[in-house]
């Protein structure tokens, strides 16, 4: 009998020690969080580049001027940047997800003028702008087909090459604001052939973002210029999402495998959004870093960490986040100190690996260059960081990105 109490005993003892370690090294991880190095991506001889996705093969795809300002869509891996090129007009870029060989998608000026000068890309030309698919293995761009309007957008690939993006028809839509003139509707391309998909009851137009290897997708329906319903599509119906309290700006922007979503929903006044993490059918918000106005989520990856970026009201400064586990922390007291780069937002998304892309301002320079994180082992003691008063242009283009959402890519914090 005593034995067996002392071998209870014993094993109440090791259990708690145990218990004690794991609570330990739980503190210890809490108190120390993955830094990262920094890469500065560069550009293609301009003075701009953003990333806007990121594959868990390390292909970043994202957009760059050229040292003569035209813009351009780039593949990136191991230190070497991909011009992809145009459909024959002078600008094209991509600013979402590729997948995991490399293949990606985005829009492109075709060289042909546009008969109702909708600007359909954003680049301030009259000039078609065509849906694309790259064939990273064939070196090729292809257009893809609309729903009978001219132009198009297409956004994130899966693994099975289905695209993501919105196409135009031909019924004029009065909710539009000059120069639009057409509704357009989210879609999927599978095989390249174009197939519409629902909007949420009474919305004329969507944007599809982003699709997962399930071929779920996320992205918006709404008018011409509002993105009333944050949306999931799979199996042919459109989710709503719900929202944060707003009813004018929500809209999903990246789905990961487990059908986890997140983006950006207005609060009640509609006067600002937060991120968002939608999951088991409900929207939580995530807030925004102490003191701040706005927020929204640009990424997830299958471990449920998002990435975006967090803003003050004025909207002089923004600094790209990470959330996980109910924290969100501000990137830039993550990276080596006295970095060239502050990190603005994290556009370009997270992968399974934790390598996280998105957009820098040089501040020796004030340009804005793309940039990629790595995981490090390296340890170096955590400081809050400054955060940096952004450059007029800067600023200028997220007052821009965040007063009209992601809704026409082209307009997604393009160079000025």
């Amino acid at each position: 009998m005593k034995s067996k109490i002392l071998t209870c005993i014993t094993a109440i003892t090791l259990f708690a020690a145990l218990a004690v370690r794991v609570r330990l090294a739980a503190e210890e991880h809490k108190q120390d969080p993955v830094r990262y190095t920094v890469i500065d991506l560069g550009t293609l001889g301009g003075t701009y580049s953003l990333a806007g996705g990121l594959s868990n093969s390390g292909w970043v795809e994202g957009r760059t001027t050229l040292s003569g300002g035209s813009l351009r869509p780039f593949l990136w891996r191991n230190g070497k940047m991909m011009n992809l090129g145009t459909l024959g007009g002078l600008n094209s870029d991509a600013a979402y997800r590729p997948n995991d060989r490399g293949d990606a998608a985005g829009g492109s000026e075709n060289g042909t003028v546009d008969p109702y000068a909708e600007n359909y890309c954003g680049y301030d030309t009259d000039y078609i702008c065509l849906p694309f698919f790259w064939s990273n293995s064939l070196k090729m761009m292809t257009p893809l087909p609309t729903l009978g309007g001219n132009n198009g957008w297409a956004a994130g690939v899966n693994d099975s090459d289905e695209v993501a993006g919105n196409a135009e028809n031909t019924t004029k839509d009065p909710s539009c604001v000059a120069p639009e003139v057409f509704q357009f509707k989210p879609v999927i391309w599978e095989k390249g052939e174009v197939h519409k998909l629902p909007t949420f009851p009474g919305d004329p137009d969507g944007q599809a973002y982003a699709i997962n290897s399930s071929g779920q997708i996320t992205g918006y329906s709404g008018n011409c210029v509002k993105a009333f319903h944050a949306l999931l599509w799979q199996n042919g119906s459109a989710i709503n999402l719900g929202n944060l309290g707003g009813v004018e700006n929500n809209e999903g922007v990246d789905i990961n495998d487990q059908g986890q979503v997140t983006g950006q929903s207005d609060l009640k006044d509609d006067k600002t959004g937060h991120a968002f993490l939608w999951q088991y059918g409900r929207m939580k918000d995530l807030g925004t870093l102490p003191g701040d106005y706005g927020s929204d989520g640009d990424g997830i990856n299958d471990e449920g960490q998002v990435v975006g970026g967090s803003w003050n009201e004025a909207q002089t400064v923004e600094s790209a986040i990470i959330w996980h586990n109910g924290v969100m922390t501000d990137l830039n007291t993550l990276i080596p100190p006295h970095s060239p780069l502050y990190l603005v937002e994290a556009t370009g998304t997270i992968n399974d690996q934790g390598w996280i892309a998105g957009i820098a301002t040089q501040i020796s320079t004030g340009h804005m260059h793309a940039f990629l994180l790595i995981p490090t082992t390296e340890l170096w003691p955590l400081s809050e960081s400054e955060r940096v008063a952004l450059p007029e242009n800067v600023r200028n283009l997220l007052q821009q990105r965040h007063g009209s959402g992601h809704r026409i890519a082209g307009r997604f914090m393009g160079p000025q």
